[in-house]
């Protein structure tokens, strides 16, 4: 069971994905790197990093005045976690057409990534061959 939970809008996203990219920041590095240039407040971005401290995305540790936050999870495991959650809604009830149809996109948009994905369903099919 996954003891985080996803980001709930971009701007969550934006800001872990800065964390991940950083390693480590304050709320004014991140609001520096990102706020400002969105013309978002001091407090939006602080409020925004609570949040994902809530979810358990990130930590933080008192550095002098100020608290440092890092993130707690992976970014795979995150992108893992949130692209199951759009394939889903994509494939719906009947997945067999928006299955082809994913496959049809995926040959449009890079020939190779079709044979990584070829790949990774026959690693699956021996990991529940071997289950």
């Amino acid at each position: 069971m996954k003891d985080f939970r996803l980001p709930a809008d971009d701007l969550e996203y934006t800001v872990l994905a800065a964390l991940w990219d950083l390693g480590t920041a304050s709320v004014r590095e991140l609001h520096e790197r990102l706020g400002v240039p969105q013309g978002l407040v001091y407090t939006t971005i602080a409020k925004v990093v609570d949040r994902l401290r809530e979810k358990g995305l990130v930590q933080r540790q008192r550095r002098g005045a100020a608290f440092q936050y890092r993130p707690k999870v992976a970014r795979e495991t995150v992108e893992r976690a949130r692209a199951r959650i759009a394939l889903t809604r994509l494939l719906g009830a009947a997945p067999r057409g928006a299955a082809a149809a994913l496959v049809e996109a995926v040959q449009d948009l890079d020939p190779q990534l079709l044979g990584e994905l070829e790949r990774a369903v026959a690693a699956q099919r021996r990991a529940n061959d071997g289950a």
